[in-house]
């Protein structure tokens, strides 16, 4: 589903991404763990075709994020850390708009944005401008138009951040129910006890590179995600590949 291979992210002299290479499957949860700066939004903006680079591949369902970046864009959805969102429009507006641009059918749109926002307890508040929401409901709202056009590709960055405990109990449901249906997941987190719970497979990168990647079970070992990540950041990267 995502095949990241060698791929290399420079800003002059300085590597923000060295490197990496990562597999994503149909059906996985993939975990991306790291401190502030390693390079994972690096790595995810990438990914989803709004940070060009020229080292390296990055291949979506097959097909090259930078030869074929249309393609890949209709089977994936992005959601950030901190949504923009055109801030002058009705919520119920900017989902309609999310959803013209993939060419959902009004039938489906409706019933998904009926069944998420009233999950997410956002649905009476779609007539207001998404000015007048808080951080929370924006989140909300930018997950509820990641899924409208059910991608089979999800890159998340921090999507926990922001979000009540109901939300969030809402969103891990919908994430594991998404690649059981055989999509796939791709996500950045500090929770390191939602992605030891949640997670099929997990990265750990420390300053641009990879320090450790693969099933949960096989990073874990007889620890948890927090004591292998706290002894992993210890560790230079040249050391641990």
């Amino acid at each position: 589903m995502l095949q990241i291979e060698h791929f290399s992210k420079y800003y002059g002299d300085f590597a923000a991404v060295s490197d990496l290479s990562l597999h994503i499957a149909p059906g996985e949860i993939y975990g991306f763990i790291g401190h502030n700066g390693a390079g994972k939004t690096t790595t995810l903006k990438a990914a989803c075709g709004l940070l060009d680079f020229a080292d390296g591949e990055i291949r979506i369902d097959g097909k090259s994020i930078k030869e074929q970046p249309l393609d890949c864009k209709r089977v994936l959805a992005y959601i950030p850390d901190n949504p923009d969102l055109y801030e002058f429009l009705p919520g119920i507006k900017y989902l309609n708009f999310v959803a013209d641009i993939y060419g959902v059918s009004a039938a489906d749109r409706a019933e998904r944005i009926e069944r998420y926002a009233s999950l997410f307890a956002i649905r009476d508040d779609l007539a207001q401008p998404i000015s007048a929401y808080s951080h929370g409901m924006k989140q909300k709202l930018a997950i509820i138009a990641a899924l409208i056009h059910q991608p089979k590709l999800i890159l998340m960055d921090e999507p926990f951040v922001g979000l009540d405990p109901i939300a969030a109990h809402h969103l891990k449901t919908i994430m594991r129910e998404h690649c059981d249906a055989g999509g796939a997941i791709f996500f950045s987190t500090h929770v390191l006890e939602v992605a030891e719970k949640l997670c099929d497979k997990v990265a750990i990168i420390r300053g641009g590179k990879l320090i450790a990647a693969g099933a949960m079970e096989s990073v874990l070992g007889d620890g948890s995600l927090e004591e292998v990540f706290l002894e992993l950041s210890q560790t230079e990267p040249s050391d641990a590949e």
